[in-house]
């Protein structure tokens, strides 16, 4: 979902939108805004995305998430390269390097990184996953909170 055209996202809302009025059996004419509340599903869609991405980097750290994604994501601590390096004592992951903006950006283990580093160091060394979550939705509220 990362790097979607905004004519797709747009398509998403809708059907989300549209799904929230057949839960309630809402109109077309009602706003959507009171029933979106009522359903927690208060982020936009690149907010969840984004959400998600670090739900599912917080996972493959963890040791809770598939093999095949978990074998992607390094800590940089972990990268022998980088252990010399100011960035070797943080919790941040390891941004592979990519040779396409437009492709490379959108594979998981840069975009995964790209989520988790722009969160406070605070989050990133959550002590359980419930935590995490909390804490992330909270932090998302308050980054957006016109939602």
């Amino acid at each position: 979902m990362v790097g979607v055209s905004g004519t797709l996202l747009r398509r998403l809302k809708s059907v989300l939108n549209a799904v929230a009025r057949l839960v309630f059996s809402a109109r077309r004419s009602d706003h959507i805004t009171p029933l979106l509340v009522e359903l927690h599903w208060l982020l936009k869609i690149t907010e969840r995305i984004q959400f998600h991405l670090c739900v599912l980097a917080y996972r493959c750290l963890h040791g809770s998430a598939p093999s095949y994604l978990a074998k992607t994501l390094h800590l940089t601590s972990d990268i022998k390269a980088c252990r010399r390096l100011r960035s070797g004592s943080t919790s941040t992951l390891f941004m592979p390097a990519t040779r396409r903006s437009s492709l490379g950006d959108w594979a998981f283990p840069v975009a995964a990184a790209q989520a988790r580093n722009t969160l406070p160091v605070s989050l990133r060394t959550a002590s359980s996953f419930l935590t995490f979550c909390r804490e992330l939705k909270t932090l998302f509220n308050i980054s957006f909170p016109d939602n």
